[in-house]
């Protein structure tokens, strides 16, 4: 079985070099949109998705990422916009991080789908689980008692994809 959206899944891949251009509103709005629309539990609606363009914050975020992995590389490569997502702590809402994994995959697709590029990125938790992050979190308008579920280094591509790797052997099971 094939169709567009199956083939739009299979040629998706994370980007790693970004151009400095900045991606349009229309584009952002289409990809946070997107991420609104990806299923919660109980349609719970639990993640905030924060969209940062700011060139300083941007540079912000970045050092303070590399920090957790004690490094002084850019971990969002260089994408002129940063999408954050967060949502609540397990012990308030037990789906807090499925559902704002599901918002990163849907501006993930939705991002492809338009031709921009993207790439998941990790340490928000712990980004986020410091005072500098607490702040920023009340920066936001948000309550500094959410956690970081990850982000979306989001832009135009500086170079085209590379084809998908093979998938793995026995990838998945239908049990009947």
């Amino acid at each position: 079985m094939d169709n567009d959206f199956l083939k739009m899944l299979r040629e998706r891949r994370s980007v790693r070099s970004f151009k400095s251009e900045q991606i349009s509103d229309d584009e952002l709005n289409a990809v946070l949109e997107a991420g609104t629309y990806a299923p919660t539990g109980m349609n719970y609606q639990d993640p905030w998705i924060v969209a940062v363009q700011n060139p300083d914050l941007v540079q912000r975020l970045s050092r303070m990422n590399a920090a957790v992995m004690n490094t002084d590389s850019d971990p969002y490569y260089g994408a002129p916009t940063i999408v954050l997502v967060f949502a609540s702590r397990p012990e308030k809402w037990p789906n807090g991080m499925a559902d704002g994994s599901l918002v990163l995959g849907n501006m993930m697709n939705a991002a492809h789908a338009i031709g921009l590029g993207s790439c998941w990125i990790n340490r928000e938790r712990e980004m986020f689980d410091t005072d500098e992050g607490r702040e920023l979190l009340r920066q936001f308008g948000l309550p500094d008692s959410l956690m970081g579920v990850g982000a979306l280094a989001l832009g135009y591509p500086a170079a085209p994809a590379r084809p998908a790797r093979p998938r793995k052997d026995n990838y998945y099971r239908v049990v009947r």
